[in-house]
């Protein structure tokens, strides 16, 4: 099978506008997402409706494509990166371009949910640990999922799922695993054909999740698991956590 990476990339975020552009570690944090994946595959490029944007990724010697600026997420970006570039490949592999701490490791249990043929998408997924603690555990901005006994999504939320009935919430992370839902994506390039042209449905509206409207009209998520820690930036203070967790692990990331 033949994987394709993009990285979708949008200046006017609104919580971070220009947030591809911030520097972190004396370079854009486009760069660091784009550098850290770039030995995962043949094709890898970044997807934005942007002239800064991509002005910076041509400096470092990055490929870009120019996407629409109706694109409403970052899948139907990917999508019309692959129809804008005639793509020869098997998946599209969606890379957030907010994580800059992403690793090849991650990248490889993602492409290695493709061994079931079953897989129509695939995501990653992270173990909470205790030490995490419930407060973080309940923050509706880190989606959980719940999955079956042979890998596959059963369902994303931003409340805790599942629910330890008869256990005190101060003992949830030491009586079951949860997970920590990683927004990375991959897709059979015809099921992303077909995922874009769905309408919004009943369960994405109400939890504001994408990947719910997939599962409502029948598509299988295969779930990959990584152990390690990634950062996302979403705000300006992301960007402070990711300078001092860049830190934590030894990179001179300032």
């Amino acid at each position: 099978m033949k994987f394709a990476g993009i990285i979708p990339a949008r200046y006017a975020s609104t919580r971070f506008p220009g947030k591809p552009l911030a520097m972190l570690g004396g370079k854009t944090v486009i760069q660091r997402v784009y550098e850290q994946v770039q030995d995962c595959f043949d094709i890898l490029y970044v997807a934005t409706d942007d002239n800064r944007i991509a002005d910076c990724v041509k400096s470092f010697g990055g490929n870009v494509v120019m996407t629409s600026e109706d694109c409403k997420n970052g899948t139907e970006r990917c999508l019309d990166a692959y129809r804008n570039l005639n793509l020869d490949c098997d998946v599209i592999v969606n890379i957030q371009g907010d994580e800059p701490f992403i690793q090849r490791k991650q990248v490889e249990a993602l492409i290695a949910c493709f061994d079931s043929p079953e897989t129509d998408i695939a995501t990653l997924v992270k173990p909470f640990e205790k030490s995490d603690g419930i407060e973080r555990l309940e923050c509706p901005n880190s989606p959980k999922v719940v999955m079956d006994i042979n890998g596959f999504a059963m369902y994303f939320s931003r409340s805790v799922v599942p629910y330890l009935r008869g256990v005190d919430k101060s003992e949830w992370l030491e009586k079951h695993t949860f997970y920590k839902h990683l927004g990375i994506y991959a897709y059979r390039t015809d099921v992303l054909e077909r995922i874009t042209t769905l309408p919004q449905s009943p369960l994405e509206i109400c939890e504001s999740l994408e990947q719910l409207r997939w599962l409502e009209n029948g598509y299988r998520i295969r779930v990959g698991k990584t152990d390690i820690e990634t950062v996302g930036i979403d705000t300006p203070e992301d960007l402070e956590r990711a300078k001092e967790f860049a830190a934590s692990i030894g990179l001179d990331w300032k």
